[in-house]
């Protein structure tokens, strides 16, 4: 395994461009597979994430070119059998249920897998499915369905909020024969995100960003070009790498639109926030930031995602703060690693009670989800001393080069191969 060699403090600081969303690249590459013409998807990230699912994808037989962007060519899907090694290497491969029972009328893989962040069981997943008509059967940790001839639509309640839930449905209900209506779905931008991407190939998804969706199956699916939205969640790890240091931070190519929450926080903790068409930035003027307290929930709630970046941020805070974790059970696991470099922490349940102190002192850690891991190497850049990140693969996930990006901030960072 990889690992980061980081010495500090420094102060991070200057510019930045964000990357294209990962959480809308990952659902928007499975849909392709409802497209039999080519599709250019411009501004995909480079992550470990996007080079598992293109794997799954070639191994199905689609054609993919990489250049700036990717253009697909789903045209001639072989099979409907993936290694399993592939499958449990990322959660996102859940998605391809519904573009395959699509386009094949039948499905067999193993159970996806994921970050250790807490049970994220796949019951809505299915469940939705056996509602558009589906045939599926769990047994011995693979999944196996089947269909007669094409999804059909129906009213979907969905019990709980669930992004994932809501991508399975909208990738099922686009090719299906009548209406479907999602209740209770999803709002997160990268909805929005997938539902424009299948809008302009010729969908006709109403209400994406809302908590009730329509979408009146259409017959076929064109190519087209499409762009992914900016990355909210780098977006605001950047912001807070600013605010932790006291410094300046200038983000483009991102939407300011998509992290209102997260922009209030910063402005309650201290920083000036700037926004533009396209860009924002914090300046934190040389001060120490004040503590805040955070609820995690679905969109447009507090998003789990930047949960451990403002715990940081608390860490080193004026005062002291309660974070609870509303959406993932096990999304603390990063806490004996921050007490580790002299984080003063309390956890009870599903709270997070923290106390600022000025500095903290470097220490050898382990990185244990994505999100953690990047708010490890930024509580390395701000720690007296030599902090060693072991298990780097996770970051390696979630943020496109990294290192480099926060180099380019004046970050001391090393990657040790293995």
């Amino acid at each position: 395994m990889d690992k980061f060699i980081i010495k500090g403090p420094v102060k991070l600081k200057g510019k930045i461009i964000i990357s294209g969303s990962k959480n809308s690249a990952l659902p928007i590459l499975f849909a392709s597979l409802l497209i039999e013409d080519s599709v250019e998807i411009k501004n995909i990230p480079q992550l470990k994430d996007i080079d598992i699912v293109m794997k799954i994808l070639i191994k199905l037989g689609v054609k993919i070119k990489k250049k700036k962007s990717l253009i697909i060519d789903a045209s001639n899907i072989l099979q409907y059998n993936i290694p399993s090694y592939l499958i449990k290497s990322i959660r996102a491969s859940i998605w391809i249920l519904s573009p395959l029972l699509t386009r094949l009328g039948k499905v067999n893989i193993a159970f996806p897998g994921g970050c250790s962040i807490g049970n994220r069981p796949i019951d809505l997943h299915i469940n939705s499915l056996k509602l558009l008509g589906a045939k599926i059967n769990i047994k011995e940790n693979f999944i196996k369905g089947y269909i007669k001839k094409k999804f059909i639509g129906n009213i979907i309640r969905m019990k709980s909020i669930s992004v994932g839930a809501t991508i399975t449905i909208i990738l099922a209900a686009t090719l299906a024969s009548n209406i479907t209506i999602i209740e209770n779905s999803a709002k997160e931008p990268e909805i929005k995100d997938l539902a424009n991407f299948l809008n302009t190939m010729g969908a006709n998804i109403q209400g994406a960003g809302t908590n009730k969706i329509v979408i009146e199956g259409v017959k076929k699916l064109k190519g087209g070009v499409y762009k992914i939205i900016p990355d909210r969640i780098e977006t605001g790890t950047f912001l807070v790498a600013a605010a932790i240091c006291r410094s300046k931070i200038l983000c483009k190519h991102t939407n300011p639109n998509n992290l209102n929450i997260v922009l209030n926080k910063l402005q309650k903790a201290g920083a000036e926030i700037k926004i533009g068409k396209d860009w924002c930035s914090i300046n934190m003027h040389n001060q120490r930031p004040k503590s805040v307290n955070i609820i995690t929930g679905p969109y447009p709630n507090f998003p789990t995602d930047m949960q451990s970046q403002f715990a940081l941020l608390n860490l080193v805070s004026k005062g002291t703060s309660t974070i609870k974790e509303n959406i993932f059970k096990n999304r603390f696991m990063y806490v004996p690693e921050l007490i580790r470099m002299g984080a003063n922490i309390i956890l009870k349940k599903n709270i997070l009670k923290c106390k600022g102190i000025k500095l903290l002192s470097g220490a050898e850690v382990t990185a244990t989800d994505l999100r953690a891991s990047v708010s490890l190497v930024l509580a390395g850049c701000i720690a007296s001393g030599i902090t060693i990140i072991n298990n780097i693969s996770y970051i390696d996930r979630g943020y496109e080069n990294i290192e480099n990006k926060l180099s380019s901030l004046g970050a001391n960072i090393q990657r040790i191969k293995y």
